[in-house]
């Protein structure tokens, strides 16, 4: 009986299947936990071997439970069956004796740049060697402070770009930072430091970066004022005068010109004779000239007792609009002036003067804010 007694005590101080589980898990998660170290300690091995430096051999884990890991220096491992001993081949060449580091040599640094920008075949290309971020070559070209993107276009459709030898007539080419871009025989680059100037424009200038003819340009006012190339954003007549917008930020270029933002103009039009009222309701109407319907956002005289003075309103960005209107309504345009273009005026801007924009301006453009673009008709 006593004997039975022993031999049940022996079973019932045996652990429970749940708490043998537990331990066995425990002992599992160290060993990993183990080879986890270890494996970061041979990566950490590998990096320093590719960079040059020279490395410790790896220490084998003293820590009970720790799992046996191959050796690491080539020599120390045992060789197959069959095959010549590697570490009997040193000893008898007068090499060094197993088991020591090796001495590692410094990676070559005299390749070309050519060899280094080339990636092995299947693996990926270094992070430093990644292709640079590409845009629209007519986009390329207007941030290069060329011209707007339309007119950067119109040069590429005309075979006037070059592109790193070879000549490009697609404006949607993808071009990186890096390529060689050469416009009219002269290689452009994009533009580093943005600039903005607000120029009241007199007469008998012509808004244009160079002129044929050799007659003044804007740019002539501006000349010295910014080291950047800067170019014109849209037009005004030669007999025109008023608000200015010069800059080398394309992409605001590009919207400040599209038609599809409905960018908000003002003009003061004097004219040759009073303007009726049917005329002004006409105007806002809206007229048929050669090149399609227009209609003035707003129109209005400016002053009650001069009624030759005209304001209008007008988002439309056709060549020469305003003077087609009136002309088209049989008056004569004596004094054309533009007094607001997307929320920005002449105040405190003499005529052939200029200034640079402030920064919350140039926020407020880049945003399109709402004061400046046209309202759309569920808005009205």
């Amino acid at each position: 009986m006593q004997k039975r007694t022993d031999n049940f005590s022996k079973f019932a101080n045996q652990k429970k299947g749940s708490a043998v589980k537990e331990a066995f898990r425990q002992e599992k998660k160290k060993i990993k936990q183990d080879a986890r170290a270890a494996g970061e300690e041979m990566r950490q091995r590998k990096k320093d071997k590719m960079r040059g430096l020279v490395t410790e051999p790896l220490k084998k884990s003293t820590k009970p439970g720790a799992r046996k890991t191959a050796p690491t220096n080539r020599d120390e491992r045992a060789p197959r069956a069959g095959a010549p001993n590697p570490s009997a081949a040193v000893a008898a060449a007068g090499s060094r004796p197993s088991g020591s580091a090796r001495p590692i040599t410094p990676a070559k640094s005299s390749r070309s740049k050519e060899f280094q920008a080339t990636p092995v075949a299947g693996k990926p290309a270094p992070i430093a060697l990644k292709t640079a971020e590409q845009m629209p070559l007519n986009k390329f070209i207007a941030h290069a402070g060329v011209c707007g993107r339309r007119e950067a276009a119109e040069l590429v459709k005309g075979g006037k770009v070059v592109v790193n030898g070879d000549k490009i007539f697609e404006p949607g080419f993808k071009v990186a930072q890096t390529d060689k871009v050469i416009v009219k025989g002269k290689q452009v680059y994009l533009q580093k430091n943005a600039v903005y100037i607000l120029l009241n424009k007199p007469k008998d200038y012509i808004t244009t970066a160079n002129d044929p003819e050799g007659r003044k340009t804007v740019l002539d006012i501006i000349k010295g004022a910014s080291p950047e190339r800067v170019y014109p954003v849209g037009r005004l007549d030669r007999n025109t005068t008023g608000v200015l917008l010069l800059t080398n930020d394309g992409e605001l270029a590009q919207k400040l010109t599209h038609p599809s933002f409905e960018i908000k103009k003002i003009y003061e039009v004097t004219l040759d004779r009073p303007v009726a009222k049917k005329d002004l309701e006409a105007v806002l109407a809206g007229v048929t000239l050669e090149d399609g319907f227009v209609a003035a956002d707003a129109c209005g005289y400016a002053n009650a007792k001069d009624k030759n003075v005209v304001g209008i309103e007008i988002h439309s960005g056709r060549n020469r609009i305003v003077r087609r209107i009136f002309e088209h309504l049989g008056y004569d345009v004596r004094g054309l002036d533009r007094v607001m273009f997307a929320n920005l005026t002449k105040k405190n801007v003499d005529r052939g003067k200029y200034r640079f924009l402030q920064e919350k301006e140039v926020r407020l453009l880049k945003f399109m804010n709402k004061s400046f673009v046209r309202k759309s008709k569920e808005e009205a």
